[in-house]
């Protein structure tokens, strides 16, 4: 394909995004008439503000809201030295040229989400969110170990837009007493006043994270950092389909500035498939997280502390090397029986493999979360996360520890104060175990170089996310990553990026 129908393509893409969200979003001079009646300071959605000018919708005692967004992130990989390349190594050339139409490695992520929330009875929300995603990740999503560059890329995902429910789910609140307080119209969240004393039960299908390290210093990722390093620890491996969601259920108490939480979910059927595993008594994924809320020099901040648990059939760095050693010509012989179909398989009789070694095995790590106010405008954040790294990345990255930090700042100063810029830097390890296993040839995962170098993998990123009125913003990235894949014989890599981000 030639680079100037890779470019016609491009363009039809980024044209459909912005005609759907043309087509969602207000006319210009009905967003010109409400002029945030609700107060909120952002206008990003419109419609409801709309609506409750008009007296049609009331803002702070919902009964229902709808929101969406459109999100167009496209990333270029520039080259960079390397010392070998192994089965599942990012490219440090370009493989396939029709995917590099200037000479440099393109990827990119298009999504489209509806969110719409209904109160069905007193203290009871129900929530569906149907989403469509089209992508192209770099190297086909290998080589990048908990530093993936676009956070929206989706394991087994396609450059044809896919349409599916990315949630749906229903949350009972029981109220315990003590001050009220006013919980703002977003998306999955009524507009209504909440008890700061009540216990929440959630059943259905969701995102571990859309309840579980909820950080308000980063947000939204579509208006901040573009890495996934960013998204939550790199080393909390959730269970969550393919897709990054599952079904299960969550119980939470809070209590004025404290909050404490516990959920259960269900795994996929093996490592980053779609196919779950509904034996949630037998397999499962558990978390349990404790928060507290506090104001330093009048500025808010919120410490977390989360641990996770996770029963399922995954195979251990230990025994995939024993079985290797003791016996490499069975290890072949199984490997070649047991794992031709399985695409997370190393494939190679003469590395160790982790397919047929799997039995029910426990997963384990714990993690601390800080995020603190600096001034009204400024914001920082750490994240760091230590897990047993004894076993394969089974939802999510192949980081075994890691930490995060960074902070955020709007534009006031300059008069732009819907704009934001941000600068982060995340750094991840692996296991004395884990590199062993990656050295000897194996896979996990995404990642393996054939032989490995060990170091820390780590990435360092800025961005600006530019205004362009009450519902839109374009931004600009740029990450630099050391040691793709914990391995000190390849890179350093220079992504360079950009993000459409639009709301109705």
């Amino acid at each position: 394909m030639s680079a100037r129908s890779i470019a016609t393509r491009s363009a039809r893409r980024f044209g459909a995004s912005l005609a759907l969200s043309a087509a969602l979003l207000l006319p210009r001079a009905a967003r010109a008439a409400v002029a945030e009646p609700s107060g909120r300071e952002d206008a990003a959605f419109d419609m409801m503000n709309y609506l409750t000018h008009r007296g049609l919708h009331d803002l702070d005692d919902e009964a229902w809201n709808a929101y969406g967004q459109v999100t167009d992130i496209w990333s270029m990989k520039l080259g960079f030295p390397a010392a070998y390349s192994g089965a599942n190594s990012l490219s440090n050339g370009c493989a396939r040229p029709a995917l590099c139409p200037f000479g440099q490695e393109l990827s990119f992520t298009e999504t489209a989400t509806l969110f719409v929330g209904l109160r069905l009875w007193p203290g009871a929300q129900y929530y569906v969110v149907p989403e469509i995603i089209a992508e192209r990740p770099l190297s086909g999503l290998t080589g990048l170990g908990g530093v993936i560059q676009n956070f929206e890329l989706q394991k087994q995902g396609l450059s044809t837009p896919v349409p599916y429910i990315s949630r749906d789910y229903l949350r009972q609140t029981f109220d315990l007493g003590g001050e009220h307080t006013q919980t703002t119209s977003d998306p999955m969240q009524l507009g209504r006043k909440d008890a700061k004393r009540r216990i929440v039960l959630t059943l259905g299908n969701f995102s571990v994270l859309d309840f579980f390290d909820k950080n308000d210093t980063t947000g939204d990722l579509r208006k901040s950092f573009f890495n996934m390093a960013f998204l939550t620890y790199a080393a909390f491996d959730f269970a969550a389909d393919a897709r990054g969601y599952s079904w299960g259920g969550i119980a939470e108490i809070d209590w004025d500035d404290w909050a404490a939480r516990v959920g259960r979910m269900a795994p996929p059927k093996l490592p980053n498939q779609l196919p779950l595993d509904f034996n949630v008594f037998k397999h499962y994924g558990d978390q349990a997280e404790i928060e507290h809320h506090h104001t330093i020099a009048g500025q808010d901040g919120a410490v977390r502390i989360l641990g996770y648990r996770n029963e399922e059939v995954m195979g251990r760095f230990a025994d995939a090397i024993a079985v290797y050693k003791a016996n490499p010509f069975e290890n072949a012989t199984n490997a070649a029986a047991s794992c031709h179909d399985d695409p997370y398989s190393a494939g190679n009789g003469n590395a160790p493999d982790l397919c047929w070694v799997r039995r029910p095995n426990v997963k384990m790590g714990a993690g601390v979360s800080i995020e603190q106010g600096i001034t009204d405008d400024l914001g920082a954040f750490f994240r760091g996360m230590y897990s047993d790294g004894q076993t394969e990345v089974y939802s999510y990255t192949s980081t075994d520890r890691s930490l995060s930090f960074g902070s955020l700042l709007t534009g006031r100063a300059w008069h732009r104060v819907r704009d934001t810029v941000g600068i982060g830097y995340s750094a991840g390890w692996i296991s004395s175990e884990h590199a062993q296993y990656l050295g000897l040839g194996g896979i996990d995962g995404f990642i393996g170089d054939g032989k490995i170098h060990q170091a820390a993998e780590q990435v360092a990123e800025v961005f600006y996310s530019l205004s362009m009125g009450s519902s839109s913003w374009f931004s600009f990235d740029y990450q630099r990553i050391w040691n793709p894949a914990y391995n000190a014989d390849r890179g350093p890599v220079n992504i360079f990026g950009a993000r459409i981000h639009a709301e109705f």
